[in-house]
């Protein structure tokens, strides 16, 4: 959200000794006339100078890369609006085979039962897999009788900030399970105190933003399996795979963590991070049609034929999803697997050069997740200001405090992606070692500090 500049009266002035534009243009102001597309064009492209480096933007799960082809399909596509299945039926067409390969890399259950959409991301994939589990939830209240008021959802500390918007947004209780000094996850352990009969869901991290790891999804499926046998109470389990679904598959397909877990009722994905494809898209799946209540799709007849829809959004660009459907016909299993094990190999490399630098403890070595987390191991270093002067290199490397009862933790991360060569591995390294041997010279300078003696 920005507030509305109305009493501006900025100008752009002009460039190029006025080849272009002779007279200023106002910033927040509609402008009186036009300019040429060529000078529209200089105006802008200058401006977005200033902005990162997307090669060199490790704060981003983003993908910020694509081959050429997938350039030119974006371009071929942009007009099409994926809503309009009447006028652009070959594109719905696409869309079922995305969503039916994404289920199936998830093992959605044979049957024909297991249904999902794409969304503009993991957020509405996240707000509508909720949406359908607190309306199935207040339908089975309602049936036994039960009142429907004060639903809950158990989620730990360690989630996207979209699952706070979503229990705001949509009234439901979030109960938080925090975080402690040598736990950034969540378990059974954590989330079973939380549970009761108003509580509509529990969400499972696959991969979190805020370190790389995973919480413990075994033990969260065996938790619930035992609290429908013991007390009745049905509670599903979503998991929120936006940065592990497309890891997770390539790098350990053994691992149990999708629809084989049988609490497991919907998981979401972000497309648009290790699926490979551009911003904005992700998916949900519900492990059955009786997942997703029907009143909560609409069935719409003024764009031609019957479209059935479940969305937050209504248009929406189509070329995200035939970008992902190229990159599906593109790679196949064994290029994924190829690109994932790449980057956990240049990720597990970034984090051995940084376990070697003296005042840094690796948290998240990279070796399950291409993410890398750091904290400072000497109160005095400053990982804020370490992460300006990577800025100052072109590094983009965010610093923060962790959640709840983890807050005084300060970590460094860095999402290692598909275009982020080992060359770079090992140049970022080198920088992060100069910058903390500049901090530390700063802190030893300071008066009464007693000067460390040097390593050998």
């Amino acid at each position: 959200m920005h507030t509305l500049r109305v009493d501006s009266d900025e100008t752009l002035t002009p460039t190029y000794a006025g080849r272009s534009f002779s007279h200023d243009i106002p910033k927040f102001v509609l402008p009186p006339k036009g300019l040429a597309s060529d000078a529209a064009y200089q105006l802008v492209h200058d401006e977005l100078n200033l902005d990162g480096n997307p090669a060199l933007n490790l704060a981003s799960f983003v993908t910020s890369w694509m081959e050429p082809h997938a350039d030119l399909l974006a371009a071929e596509t942009l007009a099409k609006n994926l809503i309009d299945q009447d006028e652009y039926p070959q594109s719905e067409v696409i869309h079922e085979r995305v969503v039916t390969i994404t289920g199936r890399l998830f093992h959605a259950p044979p049957g024909g039962r297991a249904t999902g959409t794409a969304t503009i991301g993991s957020s509405e994939a996240i707000m509508l897999a909720m949406l359908a589990h607190k309306r199935s939830w207040q339908r089975r209240r309602e049936a036994a009788g039960e009142p429907t008021e004060r639903p809950n959802m158990v989620l730990g500390a360690d989630v996207h900030t979209c699952w706070e918007k979503f229990a705001r947004y949509f009234e439901v209780e979030a109960r938080v399970a925090p975080m402690a000094e040598d736990r950034f996850t969540i378990g059974a352990e954590q989330v079973e105190p939380l549970l009761d009969e108003r509580t509509i869901g529990v969400a499972g991290l696959l991969g979190t933003t805020f370190t790389g790891q995973s919480d413990d999804l075994t033990s969260i499926d065996a938790l619930l399996q035992r609290i429908e046998r013991e007390r009745g109470l049905r509670i599903p389990l979503h998991v929120d795979a936006a940065s592990g679904g497309f890891i997770v598959p390539f790098a350990r397909p053994e691992e149990r963590w999708d629809f084989r877990l049988p609490s497991v009722r919907s998981i979401n994905v972000s497309n648009h991070k290790f699926g490979l494809v551009y911003p904005g898209m992700g998916t949900v799946v519900f492990r059955d049609a009786g997942d997703l209540p029907e009143e909560l799709v609409f069935h719409i007849n003024y764009l031609g034929g019957d479209m059935p829809n479940y969305s937050l959004n209504f248009s929406r660009p189509s070329s995200s999803v035939i970008l992902q459907y190229f990159a599906f016909l593109r790679l196949g299993r064994e290029g994924y697997t190829q690109i994932v094990q790449s980057m956990l190999a240049n990720s597990h490399a970034l984090a051995r050069r940084l376990a070697a630098i003296d005042g840094l403890a690796v948290i998240t070595d990279g070796s399950e997740f291409p993410v890398v987390a750091a904290r400072a191991t000497e109160p005095e270093l400053d990982l804020f200001a370490l992460s300006r002067l990577l800025r100052e290199r072109g590094w983009i490397v965010p610093a923060y405090t962790l959640p709840a009862d983890a807050e005084h933790v300060t970590v460094l991360r860095m999402v290692v992606k598909e275009n982020f060569s080992r060359d770079m591995v090992d140049m970022l390294g080198s920088d992060v070692a100069a910058s903390m041997h500049a901090l530390r010279s700063k802190a030893d300078r300071r008066p009464g500090k007693v000067r460390r003696r040097p390593h050998c």
